[in-house]
């Protein structure tokens, strides 16, 4: 049998082992603790903030026969059907690929059946705002009268798409984006059990790249240690081959570009630049980057107390952005980011990807 990728095979078992989100966990374990139970919950937040795998513990935890404060216990009939795919009274459904009248009419044929095995039928609605009006409005009828053995878990990374009706009868919880640091101790952890030593700056640099998804710091995690393994090296993992092997772009080097605009040295800016894209870095990858860390140094430029809210850079990066804040013209940083913005959009469609890069270089640096 094939290996597991590592965000299945690391996938939390308990609430406890969940990273991050502690405002949701303890709620509903206090709640399944006390004994209350919802019949429909909706999980809104970012991908790979932990949605799903929340709402698959928690299937686990309602229908578990020995759940202690909240827990399941992993051991009893109904949590090793749940853990080895096997509960026919768990339906998962994508609502991506599923979005029609057609698939909720035959969620409420089912739904009106018994459990087989489990205590309650537990429904996962993934990607719930993707459904059709139609759909959603099927869905409705059955959230508005569920029979008592059916609980609803509905998943979106968009709450705002879906219809008011179905938002009120849901008990929502809203999930956030990961912190870098919280990002970090557990690729680390994963990085032991692998038996892979690491740099940790090579799983900052992954962390930084995966924008508070953990299920993507682990597919880039993946990836390194499938190349790293394949040629039987023993020497650790190090933040050079994580940017040769993924084309990631390291905050350090958008950091040091970012100098040379706030000097306005418009000539040294280019020949960085063209240097780093000889050496093999994604220009679309840096574009990308610079815009999101452009954006991060006007929030700080408008609220310096916004400086500690910067997830997904280190307290150094933190303290450097905020240097380069107070360097940039007030009036001129948002042209400068409009311009890369601009830049970015206009590199798909260039003969010469870096010539919008080098032309709004050279307009954030006063040239003309």
């Amino acid at each position: 049998m094939a290996n597991l990728v590592l965000y299945r095979k690391y996938r939390p078992k308990t609430f406890a082992e969940v990273v991050g989100q502690t405002h949701v966990v303890t709620t509903l374990k206090n709640a399944l603790a006390l004994g209350i139970c919802s019949h429909a919950y909706l999980f809104a937040g970012p991908r790979g903030s932990g949605k799903t795998t929340i709402a698959r513990i928690l299937a686990k935890a309602i229908n578990c026969s020995d759940q202690k404060e909240g827990e399941p216990c992993n051991r009893c009939a109904s949590c090793e059907e749940i853990n080895s795919g096997r509960a026919i009274d768990l339906i998962e459904i994508d609502a991506a690929s599923n979005r029609g009248i057609d698939e909720v009419r035959d969620l409420k044929e089912g739904i009106r059946f018994a459990p087989t095995m489990l205590k309650y039928k537990v429904y996962i609605v993934d990607e719930a705002h993707q459904l059709t009006k139609e759909a959603a409005n099927a869905l409705l009828k059955t959230l508005e009268e569920p029979p008592a053995h059916a609980i609803f878990i509905l998943a979106t990374t968009e709450a705002h798409k879906m219809i008011p009706t179905i938002l009120s009868r849901c008990q929502k919880f809203d999930f956030r984006k990961l912190k870098l640091a919280e990002i970090v101790r557990e690729t680390e952890l994963i990085a032991e059990k692998e038996d892979v030593p690491i740099e940790k700056s090579a799983l900052e640099l992954i962390a930084a790249n995966a924008q508070g998804s953990l299920r993507d710091a682990l597919t880039l995690l993946d990836k390194i240690l499938t190349f790293h393994l394949s040629f039987g090296k023993k020497e650790g993992v190090t933040a050079d081959l994580v940017k040769e092997l993924l084309g990631v772009v390291d905050a350090s080097i958008v950091s040091e570009f970012v100098d040379l605009l706030v000097k306005k040295d418009a000539a040294k800016a280019i020949e960085f630049l063209n240097e780093n894209l000889e050496k093999g870095m994604d220009p679309l990858e840096f574009a990308k980057n610079a815009v999101r860390y452009l954006r991060n140094v006007l929030v700080v430029q408008v609220n310096p107390t916004l400086q500690n809210m910067l997830d997904d850079f280190t307290e150094e990066q933190k303290q450097k952005i905020a240097e380069q804040a107070k360097g940039f013209d007030a009036t001129m940083l948002p042209k400068v980011l409009f311009s890369f913005m601009e830049a970015e959009n206009k590199m798909k469609y260039s003969s010469i990807v870096q010539l919008p890069l080098e032309l709004a270089i050279i307009e954030s640096c006063g040239l003309r």
